[in-house]
């Protein structure tokens, strides 16, 4: 017997330019004419495979270039399910993940290799070989999940992480069936080989990736060196893989979960990999996987048909048997059933594997390998409608449920400013902003403000404002660029703020320039005294994707701030973006209070405590913050509650202790009557630094000897509670 023929006529198109136009429209047209007949995106590519492939119209050849773009488009497909995937939902569900791994493996595996035995007539070995196929699936669906929004949803991540596992264990099954049936027994030497192979590929992936890419970042910022940098890393992933005797598709998704700690969701480098991935390769490997579809081989008689309906019975039910069974396991919903089995439900790459392997060495017959490729057909079909209906009330019940946790989600939707006065600083701090803005956030404005009209002050500002939009329009955000003249920066702030009604204040850090100037700077002073809103102010030495840790120290008393839950939730999107620990330094009622924000927001943050009883206690773990953390001051206004008098020494602090350190310092917003404002006579002068005068020097010098004594009776006492 033979495999059956691809259409051996030329392909009506041939020449380079044509065929990549025809696939571009293809992938352009199809999801406009299919949306109205509620068809899913996925399919509808599949299916306009098979009409353009060489079983249908053969208006195209599947020629080496979709043999290429086809391997990177699974490629892709699993590196970005593993580095959309959220490590905190990871790590929360990774035992269901686990058993659900060993549910859709060893269910099928057992379903299938009985049913293949009675209803198909076939031998132990082959039968064990078929039921790989059925235990292995494809995250052919994954893209209508990521259109919707659920990559970090359980259910989801259930999928994946199972998915993984019983992809690896149908390798390990092949193996062992091609080592029996060249060898004629079974040894247990290969096995433990790839094992072995398999924990050293780990091992030695999660520990130099990391390291090298935290390298790389920090040396070349640029956005394009860094994509190419990113598809280097997956695709030498995938390689040492197929060394190493692992599926390449394992590599792919292991190095997205390694690298996931580098990318945000919501920086520019994670839209250019989307935007990718979604708009060439994914779609090239869909089409491709149609072409390989012949509808023909279900008029080849009543053989083919009855081992196709018989196989797609068994593959679709082991594999919903599988998400039952870890539904009762741990409780779940119905519709969180629906959508592991739905997302699970598809077979392709590795059914095509085992297939090929198993007709090549003769244990599987043409209509075996026919009943197969009908089966990758309907399995597609049905897994692709069963997860976009599933993926759209997955969606409907996760809105509702938000509604529950509306007026802490109310904090993030503010409207920020971002002061700009220098386009090399610009794009830091329109990836801080929208890191710590969340995904439900308000307009965000950059401003520039001049007091000068010369044609270099106007430069400056135009050049700032264009790279802060360009940053923000690389992850698919507006913002809207504001120059403004104004007497001077504090003023053009404080306006801007009433008249645009900002909550928020994003701004770096100023940079001394002389002896006697002052950690904050005279205009930052004056912006703090001039009004009540939240004001960031950050200074990183590395960029923010980089950071392993945010440790923040909160003051005495600071859940009592009008603007407590707001920087709370600041915080906590920030490092559920980032991927990282925040670890929370403050006293025992504050952290239930910072607890109860985070909870009541269902915030996905790794969240840690540390007591700290004095607020000069920070100083203690100066040694402790590494070049790699980010640590963060909540400070206090005068005026406000958690205020207190160590808190004036802090720029003072800051600079003896924390100069090399990545830092931002928070100021929460206060409501009521703005305290300080500045007048007439000090808006004229705000760059002008007032001297202080003998005797507040001397009072000062007594009360901080006085201070020293203090902390050098207490820090001992102390040292010992405050542990990173």
């Amino acid at each position: 017997m033979s495999v059956p023929a691809i259409n051996a006529a030329t392909p009506i198109l041939t020449a380079p330019l044509p065929i990549f136009l025809a696939v571009l429209l293809i992938i352009l047209v199809t999801p406009v004419l299919l949306n109205k007949l509620k068809i899913p995106y996925v399919i509808g590519l599949i299916v306009a495979g098979v009409v353009v492939g060489p079983y249908g119209v053969n208006l195209l050849a599947r020629d080496m270039s979709f043999e290429v773009f086809g391997q990177v488009g699974i490629l892709y497909l699993m590196f970005l399910a593993g580095i959309e995937i959220d490590m905190y939902h990871l790590k929360k569900n990774l035992r269901k993940g686990f058993v659900f791994g060993l549910y859709t493996f060893i269910v099928p595996m057992l379903v299938g290799t009985v049913a293949s035995s009675l209803l198909l007539d076939l031998d132990p070995l082959t039968s064990v070989l078929l039921a790989s196929m059925f235990a292995a699936h494809t995250l052919i669906a994954y893209p209508i999940v990521s259109r919707f929004g659920l990559t970090r949803s359980a259910p989801v991540v259930i999928a994946i992480a199972g998915t993984i596992f019983t992809v690896l264990g149908s390798l390990i099954v092949l193996a062992a069936v091609v080592g029996v049936f060249r060898q004629g027994e079974f040894r247990i030497g290969g096995t433990l080989r790839l094992l072995g192979s398999l924990t050293l590929y780990c091992i030695v992936i999660a520990y130099c990736y990391p390291r090298v890419t935290r390298w790389f970042f920090r040396k070349w910022n640029d956005n394009i060196l860094q994509f190419i940098y990113v598809l280097a890393m997956m695709f030498l992933a995938a390689q040492l893989a197929s060394v190493a005797g692992i599926e390449g598709v394992f590599g792919a998704f292991y190095s997205g979960l390694v690298l996931n700690r580098y990318i945000p969701g919501k920086s520019p480098l994670m839209g250019r990999i989307e935007f990718v991935g979604n708009a060439i390769f994914i779609p090239y490997f869909l089409i491709g996987v149609g072409m390989m579809i012949n509808i023909g081989v279900v008029t080849r008689g009543w053989g083919t048909i009855y081992a196709a309906g018989v196989m797609s019975a068994i593959a679709m039910s082991s594999k919903w048997l599988a998400a039952w069974f870890t539904q009762k396991t741990y409780r779940m919903k119905p519709l969180d059933r629906s959508v592991i089995y739905q997302l699970s439900n598809a077979h392709t790459a590795v059914a095509l594997a085992v297939v090929t392997i198993g007709y090549g060495m003769g244990l599987f017959d043409e209509v075996i390998l026919n009943g197969t490729i009908v089966m990758i057909l309907v399995t597609c079909t049905v897994s692709s409608l069963g997860t976009s209906r599933a993926a759209q009330r997955l969606k409907v019940e996760m809105l509702s449920d938000e509604g529950g946790a509306e007026d802490t989600k109310r904090s993030a939707r503010g409207n920020v400013l971002i002061p700009i006065a220098n386009p090399l600083t610009a794009e830091e701090l329109v990836d801080l902003a929208l890191l710590m803005r969340g995904s439900r956030g308000g307009k965000v404005f950059a401003l520039h403000v001049r007091n000068d009209n010369s044609a270099s002050s106007r430069a400056i500002g135009r050049n700032s404002l264009d790279v802060a939009e360009q940053a923000a329009a690389s992850v698919d955000v507006r913002i809207t660029p504001l120059e403004r003249y104004d007497m001077n920066f504090v003023t053009g702030v404080v306006n801007t703020i009433e008249e645009r009604d900002i909550d928020r204040v994003i701004i770096g850090l100023h940079r001394r320039t002389n002896v006697i100037d002052s950690f904050f700077g005279d205009k930052l002073t004056k912006l703090l005294r001039a009004t009540n809103k939240m004001v960031v102010i950050s200074r990183c030495f590395i960029p923010v994707n980089t950071v392993s840790r945010i440790v923040v120290a909160v003051p005495d008393k600071a859940q009592y701030e009008t603007g407590f839950a707001a920087w709370v939730v600041a915080i906590a999107n920030l490092a559920g973006q980032l991927g990282c620990r925040a670890i929370f330094c403050c006293s025992g009622a504050t952290r239930q209070a910072i607890a109860t924000v985070i909870a009541s927001g269902r915030h996905d943050v790794r969240a840690e405590y540390r007591l700290m009883e004095q607020w000069d206690d920070f100083i203690l773990i100066s040694n402790k913050i590494l070049d790699d953390d980010l640590f963060v001051i909540v400070n206090a206004r005068r005026a406000s509650l958690s205020h207190n008098s160590e808190l004036d020494s802090l720029p003072e602090f800051l600079q003896k202790y924390f100069s090399q350190q990545n830092l931002i310092v928070l100021y929460p917003e206060q409501f009521g009557e703005e305290s300080d404002v500045l007048t007439m006579a000090e808006t004229l002068s705000t760059d002008i630094v007032t001297a202080p005068s003998p005797l507040w020097l001397r009072l000062m010098a007594i009360y901080k000897g006085v201070a020293v004594l203090n902390r050098k009776f207490t820090h001992r006492e102390r040292r010992n509670k405050i542990e990173l």
